[in-house]
């Protein structure tokens, strides 16, 4: 007599775990051949910016040593030096003049943006969590697995320019009896950027009405801003939450950030979260069971990075190239009649994405998902904009989603690899019917 069929029994013990969308359209890119570094591929689809030197950028980190002590575990809550870098970065860039400072206290490290999050939100309460519409895809599992908190959508509106104001977010939070509210800023997939007195009146409006707010700053060396401060020079290296917090352990502002964008080390997988101590001993609690700590030795390896001139360096260097490959791609969207959000005040203020609206071009390439298929076929990956209507629970009709006609597109590549991918788009533009 045979042994009872055993196969799929495993799997059935565990839950299916969907794709993000990038990892999604990544692998599907890879059925048709795609693979990193390979020459004939244009990907604008990766949320990663170029890793090489720029022009005006300081000396690329080219090796990480190991000893006998890196080779022992760090601490879970990070190297005490680093973390008291990162809180004088911050002290440097935001803080000057403040009487309440950051410390290492403030602090925590971690291997990756991903992993700051997860520890976050096993660090959450019994709360509304508000999330922004749209927003960075790899949040919809993360507001699912938890069930402590309830993830509540906070609609930015296209005829708004996916910009959500100071007294939206106040309507948000007391309508929804938010105790918190996670966000990207500047905005992924949009490149929505709050700043100056907006970004003041959200910490305000969160801090008064006991909400808090949890910021994905990975993005903000990306910063253009409206045409009238890049034309006047008055663009700041960064931008954060940091500048307009009154109390650093009062006020319920929580900040993530790390080298994978801002320092363009997506590799290293180092990250930060910086807010009130007891914020930062609750995640650094969640990281001694989810992820043991960030490795030791990148630790130690990204000491001299965040040191203020030059991070300050690096920023300069990154607004100066993106610019103009976010310009370079604006106008030849444009060309292809292919709006971008935003583009009404002059494109995206912050990231290094395009989110384009289809829905103007031939039917065969109006939505996003066809326009993602399309592409692929002529070797240049994008990701379509259904994936940043985040939706826990799969809540609402995907085919029906208002992101249905977008796609990202990303100027995040060195710039002959987005003029390649950009002449392809072009050409599958001009042939569709």
């Amino acid at each position: 007599m045979s042994a009872p069929d055993s196969s799929g029994r495993a799997a059935s013990m565990f839950r299916s775990v969907p794709r993000t969308g990038v990892i999604y359209v990544m692998a599907e890119a890879g059925k048709q051949g795609f693979r990193y570094g390979h020459p004939d591929w244009c990907n604008l689809g990766q949320g990663a910016p170029e890793t090489g030197e720029l022009p005006g950028s300081a000396a690329r980190l080219s090796t990480i040593g190991l000893d006998t002590e890196s080779a022992e575990y760090a601490p879970v809550p990070g190297l005490g030096d680093l973390r008291e870098a990162v809180a004088e970065l911050y002290n440097h860039r935001y803080r000057r003049g403040m009487a309440s400072r950051y410390t290492a206290d403030n602090v925590a490290i971690a291997s990756g943006g991903r992993a700051a999050l997860t520890r976050l939100a096993t660090a959450l309460g019994r709360v509304n969590l508000g999330h922004v519409l749209p927003d960075y895809t790899a949040y919809e599992e993360l507001l699912e697995v938890f069930r402590a908190f309830v993830p509540i959508p906070i609609v930015a509106h296209e005829r708004e320019g996916f910009r959500l104001s100071p007294q939206a977010l106040r309507e948000a939070i007391v309508g929804s009896g938010l105790g918190a509210i996670l966000l990207s800023n500047p905005c992924n997939p949009t490149g929505r950027l709050i700043a100056g007195e907006d970004l003041r009146r959200w910490v305000t409006t969160a801090g008064k009405l006991g909400c808090a707010l949890i910021i994905d700053e990975f993005y903000a060396h990306y910063v253009y801003g409206p045409p009238s401060l890049r034309h006047a020079g008055e663009l700041p290296h960064s931008i954060s939450a940091a500048a307009w917090v009154e109390d650093v352990d009062r006020d319920p502002v929580v900040i993530v950030d790390g080298l994978t964008k801002n320092w363009r080390y997506p590799g290293l997988r180092l990250s930060w979260t910086v807010g009130p101590k007891s914020v930062i001993e609750r995640v650094s609690s969640a990281g001694s069971f989810l992820d043991g700590g960030a490795p030791h030795c990148i630790q130690r390896a990204a000491l001299p990075l965040l040191e203020p001139s030059l991070a300050d360096q690096e920023a300069a260097a990154i607004q100066r190239a993106f610019t103009i490959k976010r310009d370079l791609m604006l106008e030849r969207l444009g060309g292809m009649g292919i709006r971008v959000a935003g583009a009404e005040d002059g494109g995206p203020e912050g990231a290094f994405y395009c989110f384009a609206d289809l829905r103007q071009l031939p039917e065969s390439l109006a939505n996003g998902m066809a326009f993602f298929r399309a592409a692929l076929e002529q070797q240049v990956i994008c990701v379509p904009g259904v994936f940043f209507d985040v939706d826990p629970g799969k809540r609402r009709d995907h085919i029906a989603s208002r992101m249905a006609g977008f796609v990202r597109l990303s100027f995040g590549p060195d710039r002959p690899q987005v003029e390649r991918a950009l002449d392809r788009l072009a050409a599958l533009v001009a042939g569709a019917s």
